[in-house]
């Protein structure tokens, strides 16, 4: 599959919000982190008895981020197959008051990154991920950190896949979300 990534402006946001984020939930990970050593994380998989739907957007649309952060710094990118946007992907850089970024300039977060269901697994969030890793270089960078949760197994494996490794872990971070483990991944640039 041909897939193009093209860097868009921020009036592209609704039609972003358009490409499905949501993914069954039928897998989660149990995290151990041995003798307090994030070096030392083991995620162990198991299948649930209930599976359900998970769709953050329900939670919060990106059409909401520029009233809540400065995207001045942040790119915004479409992967498209034939004319049809497919996919997409959001880089956050220097942007202050944005804690995953530690106020440093060194460093970008991939915000978000979404495939449609009807070509995951295809290279298109291989090739969104290489964009964010050269946006961020470009600005010299030397880390890319990306957040998932524990229930987002195929996430995980796909961050996994991309050379990202474990950086830290939060049990705490979503107190509305008690059965969701935060993952904070990171790739050296």
């Amino acid at each position: 599959m041909s897939v193009k990534i093209d860097e868009e402006s921020k009036t592209f946001l609704p039609e972003y919000a358009n490409i499905p984020i949501a993914f069954k939930v039928s897998l989660i990970f149990d995290v151990t982190v041995t003798d307090n050593d994030v070096s030392r994380i083991v995620l162990t998989e198991h299948a649930l008895e209930h599976p359900y739907l998970k769709d953050y957007d329900t939670i919060e649309s990106p059409v909401s981020w520029p009233n809540r952060f400065d995207m001045t710094n942040w790119a915004i990118f479409a992967a498209r197959t034939e004319d049809q946007v497919v996919g997409g992907a959001i880089v956050a850089f220097d942007t202050p008051g944005l804690e995953m970024l530690e106020d440093r300039r060194d460093l970008a977060l991939l915000w978000d990154l979404r495939v449609s269901p009807v070509v995951r697994n295809q290279g298109v969030g291989s090739a969104l991920f290489r964009a964010a890793q050269n946006w961020a270089r470009e600005r010299g960078c030397q880390r890319l950190q990306v957040e998932t949760q524990n229930i987002n197994v195929p996430a995980c494996r796909f961050y996994a896949s991309q050379g990202c490794a474990i950086g830290s872990v939060d049990r705490s971070a979503y107190p509305e979300l008690a059965d969701e483990i935060q993952l904070i991944w990171h790739k050296d640039l």
